[in-house]
């Protein structure tokens, strides 16, 4: 397969979805079917299963343990959301790195999770679809490419099979750019954040996603990416009082362009569930896309519990443990919760309310915290018009942060949001800096490769 066959399509310009009103749990212009007549998007918001294993070792003599464990996950998990009668689940297996490192553990695990979904289709009519979603690996070998080596050749390899075995949706959170971003968000480093999400990743994001539409084909759907290596690492970073929330809050918006440029090189949703731009996509391309929040507790604490579910199309607990609870195992617990969350929002729709419900989810959160003030509907309107009325990727992360600012700005003139001193200090720092970065991509282009020369291979983003 040519790693050419799949071409991009042109940028968006205009907004799928251009009311604040009409961005709402359920409803996607674009729905997608697939796996066992599952159709994400087309009225029902749907339970997205996220799990994973124990501590423990993966390898050649553990392999059996984790083969049993992954086989009592799913009868788990299958089992409460028949009890529950959920109208459709989708499970999402996330291969750990060990997983993709050996493409065909993760394949063996594939064909044993699409195998359960097989079973309760024939015997429950239960509609369902797999998410499998291999670990980016290309920044863990010896070589820092990302488009050649043996990192890139395992990755691949982990798509091929994953494929083959009867994965119904392809995602992954890909890496490129955090060479750079990582260091650069330690340090409140505005240059390098704004170079490692407008110039690095979305050339990453755009060859990677050509790949995997071209390995997808026919047999399974493209899903999305996720910014969370930039915008979740903000945020957690917040949460431990080791960055100002209003920086993460202007890193979530500025990380939508690097996602939404999958969907411009192939991806069709539902986006990740640890994607919280999500609802930019949406609105952007019109795609459904999947959402975490206060039932994601299990993986890591927010300040966006209740809005992240105001515009879902699946609602996920991003990934919790195999563990034993008092109840029964933990991938089984958090599919009850997830089921019940789904429930409330499907009743509200059918009964004519989901709009009144998606305003109770916004209110009760957006201007407790910057970071839930970017994810209104209003909110992502604002930074949609500002990205699609922009060329070129820098230019639109640049609209976008500048968008998420002006949010920010419009919350404390009206009373809405308080900020801590130190807070209001880094909000005017950042609109300064942003404002003083260099007008034209070529410009940031030119003084990236002089400044960050040590730490990336700029071959490794078509930059030679």
């Amino acid at each position: 397969m040519s790693e050419t066959s799949v071409l991009p399509v042109a940028a968006h310009r205009t907004l799928a979805i251009s009311s604040a009103e009409d961005l709402i749990f359920g409803v996607a212009p674009a729905p997608v079917t697939c796996g066992f007549n599952l159709t994400i998007g087309g009225g029902e918001v749907y339970p997205e299963v996220n799990f994973t294993l124990p501590i423990m070792l993966v390898n050649g003599d553990t392999w059996p343990r984790v083969v049993q464990q992954y086989d009592d996950i799913a009868r788990d998990v299958i089992r409460r959301a028949v009890a529950l009668r959920v109208p459709g689940i989708v499970l999402e297996f996330e291969l750990l790195p060990a997983m993709t490192e050996a493409p065909e553990y993760g394949a063996e695990l594939t064909a044993l999770l699409k195998r359960h979904l097989i079973d309760a289709h024939e015997r429950n009519g239960l509609k369902s679809a797999l998410r499998v979603t291999p670990t980016d690996i290309r920044d863990q070998g010896k070589s820092s490419a990302l488009r050649s080596g043996e990192q890139w050749a395992k990755l691949r390899e982990s798509f091929e099979r994953c494929v083959e075995a009867g994965a119904d949706i392809i995602s992954i959170e890909s890496v490129g750019g955090k060479e750079v971003h990582d260091e650069a968000l330690v340090y409140g480093d505005l240059f390098g954040i704004v170079f490692a999400l407008g110039v690095l990743a979305p050339r990453d994001t755009g060859w990677l996603w050509r790949q995997i539409a071209g390995i997808c084909g026919e047999r399974a759907v493209p899903g999305g990416d996720t910014a969370c290596g930039f915008a979740n690492t903000a945020m957690q970073l917040a949460h431990q009082k080791m960055l100002p929330e209003v920086l993460a809050a202007v890193v979530r918006a500025m990380s939508s362009v690097r996602s939404l440029v999958a969907f411009e090189n192939g991806a069709r949703g539902p986006s990740k569930d640890c994607a919280y731009e999500g609802p930019v996509i949406k609105a952007i391309t019109g795609c459904p896309i999947s959402m975490e929040g206060k039932s994601a507790s299990c993986a890591h604490f927010s300040p966006v519990g209740n809005i992240a579910s105001a515009m879902c199309d699946l609602w996920s607990n991003e990934s919790v443990q195999n563990v034993r609870l008092l109840s029964g195992s933990a991938p089984e617990a958090f599919t009850e919760s997830l089921a019940y969350d789904c429930r409330l929002m499907n009743v509200a729709a059918q009964r004519g309310e989901a709009r009144r419900l998606r305003d109770w989810l916004v209110a009760s959160d957006e201007w407790l915290s910057p970071q839930a003030a970017v994810l209104s509907p209003r909110a992502t309107i604002q930074i949609a018009n500002a990205i699609v009325a922009e060329e070129g990727n820098y230019l639109r992360t640049l609209a976008a942060g500048k968008a998420a600012i002006a949010i920010l700005r419009s919350g404390l003139s009206d009373g809405r949001l308080n900020l801590g001193k130190k807070e209001a200090v880094w909000l005017d720092r950042i609109e300064t800096e942003l404002d003083e970065l260099p007008a034209e991509e070529d410009e940031i282009l030119t003084e990236g490769r002089r400044r960050f020369s040590a730490v990336c291979d700029f071959s490794s983003y078509g930059l030679e």
